[in-house]
């Protein structure tokens, strides 16, 4: 299990943790309410981490928060191993004034801490070619028309993972 250090910022600062055996984001509990403006509202979680080198830290929403008026200002947070700073938590209050809140003390977000392949781009002249080719936003529709479309990526893992070319194959027994 990795281990990861952090310093508690503010006296009722909570360790994250996993809600339940199995999980893989740990809760972040708000101690503060940072800055509050009429569509924006900043929380304190009162923990700085030092996240090992190789790994990033993702802040997400819990699914909790569709019983508010929120939403995650920047969708992911990501937090780089250097960062040594209190993680804090923006959110868009939907409604202005009248949104929904989390209180101080409420469990308001989850970080997921993983490791990073390490990435050096390459320019070409060419870029060789896919099935999808330049095909994006909703190029491959919304249903499929036959069990044939269907992509089985149960074994697929990028070569950085298996050091093997992955085996993608098409579903032809649905």
């Amino acid at each position: 299990m990795l281990q990861v250090k952090f310093k508690k910022l503010h006296p009722s600062a909570l360790t994250p943790c996993y809600a339940k055996q199995g999980d893989a984001g740990m809760d972040l509990t708000a101690t503060q309410i940072i800055n509050e403006e009429v569509f924006q509202i900043v929380y304190g979680t009162g923990i700085a981490v030092e996240i090992p080198e190789g790994h990033v830290g993702l802040i997400f929403p819990r699914s909790s928060i569709r019983k508010y008026d929120l939403a995650l200002t920047n969708s992911v947070g990501v937090i780089d191993a250097g960062y040594r700073g209190e993680i804090q938590v923006t959110f868009h209050k939907k409604r202005g004034v009248a949104s929904k809140s989390y209180d101080v003390g409420d469990r308001i977000c989850q970080i997921m801490i993983i490791p990073f392949p390490g990435v050096r781009f390459m320019e070409v002249d060419e870029l060789s070619d896919s099935e999808r080719g330049t095909g994006g936003h909703g190029s491959t529709g919304v249903s499929l028309t036959t069990s044939d479309e269907r992509v089985d990526v149960s074994y697929a893992k990028p070569d950085y993972v298996t050091n093997t070319t992955a085996d993608v194959k098409t579903n032809t027994n649905s």
